[in-house]
């Protein structure tokens, strides 16, 4: 097994540089059948709709939650990290 390596602040900046470029959240999966009852499941932004053809519905659960939990994890990560500044 690799062993993991360490995330730094510009690999971090970068990821939300990344995530800062995409349509604005929350993102809401929309899931025909359950959401509503006709056209297809997407995911719905502020800016509209992005449509998956071929996604699983836990494709488009975990898709349009990752916009959300994206920028929860950086922060953890920042805070974390702050933490650990603390200590030494």
């Amino acid at each position: 097994m690799d062993t993991p390596k360490i995330i730094n602040e510009s690999q971090i900046a970068l990821i939300e540089l990344r995530l800062d470029q995409t349509s604005k959240g929350p993102w809401t999966p929309m899931r025909e059948g359950r959401d509503h009852t006709s056209g297809s499941s997407c995911i719905r932004t502020q800016a509209g709709g992005i449509d998956l053809d071929g996604a699983t519905n836990a494709d488009i659960e975990f898709m349009a939650h990752a916009h959300q939990d994206v920028r929860y994890l950086i922060s953890e990560i920042r805070r974390l990290a702050a933490l650990l500044q603390c200590k030494t």
